[in-house]
């Protein structure tokens, strides 16, 4: 794994809506190396552990990423400023495979839906993108999606289809060859077993707790299903994305 351990410059730090927040970072070297679905680790003024936080977009000298404020740690990060410094390890983990393999579906919850944005972009092929939110004060990014069919559910209604996403996936399913994906474990969980159900190749983005974010400390196990047995693999290592088959999400 190559990975670069820097201090880099910020060139923005912008709040999309409430808790919220998307900063670009000046980082050349990592950006030249980092792919779709990969993510950076950040130090957060004192603390100790790092902060993993998926990368949303590449560009040939910068990376975005978005955040939610859920702590002391990412409260710290969304108070930088232009032309702040912070402390960069990445590009971290194994992203999505992205080689066209027909009609694609992207989909994305929540905090879920940053990683997704590049990813989908990257995508030469036909694709359509479905977004998941609470409600309509909770939604970002949709703007930024170039896709064939862009589809919105919310829990409340007030934008789109009123419930999840997998209430949109399954009305396209059929006409899709391939799903990747982004958000929370119930979400994915979900996904799975609607891909699994109508015979879709399926990649999900696991979101766990992590500390090194290079496989040393063995904090992030998830439960993996190889050649018919049970192993544990390291979402920052092996991971963050799985084929959504190979997942055990019963422990």
């Amino acid at each position: 794994m190559s990975y670069i351990q820097k201090d880099f410059k910020v060139i923005s730090n912008t709040c999309l809506t409430d808790g919220i927040f998307e900063m670009v970072i000046d980082c050349p070297e990592v950006a030249s190396i980092s792919k779709p679905g990969q993510f950076i680790n950040i130090t957060c003024g004192e603390k100790v552990l790092r902060r993993p936080i998926s990368i949303c977009r590449i560009t040939d000298k910068t990376l975005t990423i978005v955040f939610q404020v859920k702590g002391e740690g990412t409260k710290w990060l969304s108070e930088r400023k232009a032309d702040d410094t912070v402390n960069v390890l990445g590009p971290l983990g194994n992203g999505f495979d992205l080689t066209n393999a027909g009609k694609a579906v992207f989909i994305g919850g929540g905090i879920g839906v940053p990683p997704m944005l590049q990813s989908c972009l990257s995508y030469e092929g036909p694709k359509d993108v479905i977004l998941g939110f609470r409600g309509k004060n909770n939604i970002i990014l949709e703007e930024r999606f170039e896709c064939d069919n862009l589809y919105i559910a919310t829990e409340d209604g007030s934008v789109g289809t009123k419930g999840y996403v997998t209430d949109v996936l399954k009305d396209i399913i059929a006409d899709c060859d391939v799903i990747f994906s982004c958000g929370p474990i119930p979400m994915l969980r979900s996904i799975a077993k609607l891909a699994a159900d109508n015979n879709k190749l399926c990649y999900i983005s696991m979101e766990e707790r992590m500390g090194c974010g290079i496989g040393a400390c063995l904090s992030c196990a998830c439960k993996v299903k190889k050649n018919g047995e049970e192993d544990f693999f390291h979402v920052c290592k092996h991971g963050p994305v799985f084929n959504a088959a190979e997942v055990s999400f019963d422990g």
